[in-house]
């Protein structure tokens, strides 16, 4: 049975220990003598469970603020190398708030 993260890590270390028993993996040796936490991460390895969690921008398309941010930040190192700072802090807060609203829309 192939298992996701999220359901590995809501189970008991007795459920993960009987799931060990069953996999001949260098990762799970002793698997009796482990914690939750390395036994999670012995039986992830072994199964080639991704440990990551990925997360979803919802609501928004992630893409073109990303370039808008790119675009803004070569605006900045053009300002920043002018003699003048005129628009600075403008480019700035623009790029904060793009930057805020893609981590609010992360779901």
């Amino acid at each position: 049975m192939t298992y996701t993260y999220e359901q590995l890590k809501s189970m008991k270390v007795d459920d993960l220990r009987e799931i060990a028993k069953d996999i001949e993996h260098e990762a799970v040796k002793g698997y009796t003598q482990l914690t939750k936490a390395k036994l999670l991460e012995a039986i992830c390895e072994a199964l080639d469970v991704d440990t990551h969690e990925h997360h979803e921008v919802v609501g928004i398309d992630k893409k073109s603020y990303k370039s808008k941010i790119r675009e803004l930040k070569v605006k900045r190192d053009e300002i920043l190398s002018s003699s003048s700072r005129d628009g600075l802090k403008r480019v700035l807060r623009d790029i904060h708030r793009l930057k805020r609203q893609i981590r609010k829309a992360t779901v």
